[in-house]
């Protein structure tokens, strides 16, 4: 099958799910909104589940590049971004949404195969890390990404609350240097310049009873 009807297929099958929900997705409506012949897209996915696992995975509309910004830190907050835009950007959202609904019920989706495709991927962030010597490498990635996603999934997904911005970069430091992490760093900060502030005012305050005394004592 030429790859632009494909495309054509997988856009249909993912538009009537986030439209209409699994249950009322069917082949019948993908040939219909597509316009290709159904027994051609039963010749290729026999079943439903099929069409939308390939499409899940498959689709441009969800297509996926693991980011390369030269640091592990940086590759994962343009992740978590990424995650955002899916889950909080229509279409794709309603899409998301649906197929997770979907597969709740649906065990023969194997939304699993998905997530599997996506972490396969995702590794390879972590393969460049290492090879710079980047301590952070050598967590867990599958525990490192599942934190991330579901940091985004639950605030914007089952809270229904904003994203608000910066929050990629708060996950990400979260897990890589932990919740107080930031939040020590920049308390040592202030600490520090307090301290400077501090020590410079005593010691102005040392020498000028130095000066006082100095003159004082040229007076007497």
């Amino acid at each position: 099958m030429a790859p632009r009807k494909q495309q054509e297929i997988f856009d249909a099958t993912l538009a009537l799910l986030a439209r209409r929900g699994y249950e009322s997705l069917t082949i019948e409506g993908v040939a219909e909104l597509s316009g290709v012949n159904k027994t051609t897209i039963y010749r290729w996915w026999p079943s439903k589940p099929a069409l939308l696992a390939a499409a899940l995975m498959e689709a441009d509309a969800l297509a996926f590049d693991p980011p390369d910004t030269g640091t592990l830190r940086g590759d994962l907050e343009a992740l978590v971004e990424g995650v955002i835009a899916l889950l909080t950007s229509p279409p794709s959202s309603d899409i998301a949404v649906a197929a997770l609904g979907a597969a709740v019920h649906h065990p023969e989706l194997n939304i699993g195969a998905f997530f599997a495709d996506r972490f396969a991927r995702e590794q390879e962030i972590f393969e460049r890390a290492r090879s710079r010597g980047e301590p952070a490498a050598t967590a867990d990635p599958l525990m490192v990404l599942d934190l991330l996603a579901g940091a985004v999934w639950v605030r914007a997904i089952f809270r229904g609350l904003p994203v608000e911005a910066g929050f990629a970069r708060r996950a990400v430091s979260a897990v890589l240097d932990g919740v107080a992490g930031e939040e020590g760093a920049d308390s040592e900060e202030g600490a520090g310049e307090e301290g400077a502030g501090g020590g410079e005012g005593a010691g102005g305050e040392a020498r000028m009873g130095s000066e006082e005394g100095v003159g004082s004592g040229g007076e007497g």
